[in-house]
């Protein structure tokens, strides 16, 4: 029988990319069924119009969740979770920073029998990267370092927003952070698992604040306090 891939996009206020992105999932060639799962994290623009015209003209490949109010990506992956029938799962941002044609890349280390986890990376490999901003790059590769230290993992890119896990790697951990703290709350929890974690090189694509950037500073003080929360206490 053939195998699922289910794609969990937490969308939040995406009315000009959503569209885009679920072509080009469409588009990219897997050996794989894939079910695309978008969680509309309360969408105050024209998202959930627009989700529910994708859904009515791909009904057999696409379902949408709803938020009533803003939860974060976390609560977001969580609710997507409820609804993936897939054997693999992968979590796809809405905002185009990251680009599917890269998913064969994502799938290949499981396909081929070498992982339970895959992690992409915008820092390791020779893809193109949009240049923007120092300090975020400075702030990423600190809280990556920094779980690190904890979880002794090597990992480059704990931020990152691909990830793709064989699913009973989830079907194992509770998760619990509603916002980004899902980021290091999962990388912690895997690690205390001692799976086979893989890392592959992707582009990336970034966007500034003025195109709909949403992660702020404050995230990164809360991906601090995820890192102690979930290395350090059980």
């Amino acid at each position: 029988m053939k195998k699922t891939l289910s794609i969990i996009v937490p969308v939040f206020n995406e009315e000009s990319t959503v569209r885009q992105l679920l072509q080009s999932i469409l588009d990219v060639e897997i050996p794989l069924e894939k079910q695309i799962i978008f969680v509309d994290d309360g969408s105050t623009d024209g998202t959930s119009r627009e989700l529910a015209s994708l859904m009515n003209a791909n009904h057999h490949q696409i379902c949408v969740v709803s938020h009533e109010v803003n939860r974060g990506k976390g609560a977001a992956i969580r609710s997507g979770l409820l609804k993936a029938d897939g054997d693999i799962l992968l979590i796809q941002d809405a905002d185009l920073e990251y680009n599917p044609v890269v998913y064969p890349k994502l799938l290949s280390p499981i396909l081929d029998g070498y992982a339970d986890v895959v992690y992409g990376s915008r820092f390791v490999g020779g893809d193109s990267h949009r240049v923007l901003y120092f300090w975020h790059y400075v702030g990423n590769r600190f809280l990556t370092l920094l779980s690190n230290i904890f979880t002794n993992l090597n990992l480059t890119d704990m931020e990152v927003g691909y990830k793709v896990f064989q699913r009973e790697v989830l079907d194992e951990i509770e998760l619990k952070e509603n916002r980004f703290g899902f980021e290091p709350e999962i990388t912690a929890k895997i690690a205390k698992k001692r799976l086979r974690i893989y890392e592959v090189g992707i582009p990336y694509y970034g966007r500034s604040y003025e195109q709909g950037k949403k992660i702020t500073w404050k995230d990164g003080f809360a991906a601090i306090f995820a890192i102690f929360r979930y290395n350090l206490f059980k």
